[in-house]
């Protein structure tokens, strides 16, 4: 298996253990690739759910650029929520897993259709 590979296998453990929620392997993966480099970098593979600095980066990049939603209180509620179910406490929390989420949680998966 590639390193690649072998992430989306890790992130699919964390959904089904610590999210207690079974994956979309297609979406995961498409997901995954979506993240780019990112996921082979320790430091930003991660999401620190308590810096609101990265979480701002998330909404903006991930939730308004790469989904398309405009701007709103609900975009923070979401990923507050999605934070909530990987678990506050969960230090490595992977940038793929909290996007896919996301990705679900708008019912987006047709951006990467």
């Amino acid at each position: 298996m590639s390193k690649r590979d072998d992430l989306i296998a890790k992130y699919a453990d964390d959904l089904r253990t610590k999210c207690k929620m079974e994956p979309d392997m297609a979406l995961l993966t498409k997901v995954t690739i979506g993240c780019g480099p990112a996921i082979y970098n320790a430091d930003s593979s991660t999401v620190a759910g308590t810096d609101l600095a990265e979480l701002e980066t998330v909404k903006k990049n991930f939730l308004m650029k790469k989904l398309g939603l405009a701007d709103s209180p609900a975009l923070m509620e979401a990923i507050d929520a999605v934070i909530n179910t990987y678990g506050r406490s969960e230090r490595s929390k992977y940038r793929a897993v909290v996007y896919y989420m996301l990705a679900k949680h708008f019912k987006k998966e047709s951006v990467y259709a």
